[in-house]
C-alpha cells in the first residue's frame, strides 16, 4: 500500500489542490450570497426563491463534494510515508485549521436551513464579518504547510 501511495502522491496532491480551491471558492461565495439574500429579499418573495436555489446548488453540488474530496486526498497524503513530520507543529496547526474550515462549512449549511425556514436572524453585516473566517483559516493553513513551523 505504501508503494502505491508514494507512486500516486503527485496525482493525489494535484487533486487535493483542485478540490481545496473549489471548496474555498464556495466558502468565500456562500456568505456573500447570504449578505445579498438578507439585504435584497424577504421570505417567500421571488428573490428569496432565486437565492435559495443558488445557495442550495453551491452548497450541495460544489462545496460539499469539494470538501469531501479535499479530506480524502488530504488523508491519503497524510498516510503516504515520509510526507508528514509528526514531530513538528505544522501538521497539527493545519489539522486544526481544516477542522475549523469544516466546522464553518457546516455552520453555513445551518444558516442555509434558516433561510429555507424563513427564520434567518443574522444581518448582512454579520455575514460580511463571518466571510472573513475562511480567509483567516486559509492563511493559517497555508503558512503552516509552506513555512512548516
Amino acid at each position: 500500500m505504501s508503494d502505491l501511495l508514494i507512486t500516486l502522491y503527485p496525482w493525489v496532491k494535484a487533486f487535493h489542490i483542485i478540490a481545496v480551491i473549489s471548496w474555498m471558492a464556495g466558502l468565500f461565495y456562500l456568505p456573500r450570497l447570504f449578505v445579498y439574500h438578507t439585504e435584497q429579499s424577504s421570505p417567500g418573495d421571488s428573490r428569496d426563491e432565486v437565492f435559495q436555489i443558488m445557495e442550495d446548488k453551491l452548497l450541495r453540488v460544489i462545496m460539499t463534494p469539494a470538501m469531501f474530496a479535499s479530506w480524502l486526498a488530504g488523508l491519503m497524503m497524510v498516510m503516504t510515508p515520509g510526507i508528514v513530520d509528526w514531530g513538528a507543529a505544522w501538521p497539527y496547526v493545519k489539522g486544526a485549521g481544516v477542522l475549523g474550515m469544516t466546522g464553518f462549512h457546516y455552520w453555513l449549511g445551518l444558516r442555509r436551513k434558516d433561510f429555507v425556514a424563513g427564520r434567518n436572524t443574522l444581518t448582512g453585516r454579520q455575514y460580511r464579518m463571518m466571510n472573513e473566517v475562511p480567509t483567516i483559516l486559509m492563511v493559517l493553513i497555508v503558512l503552516a504547510v509552506i513555512v512548516r513551523f
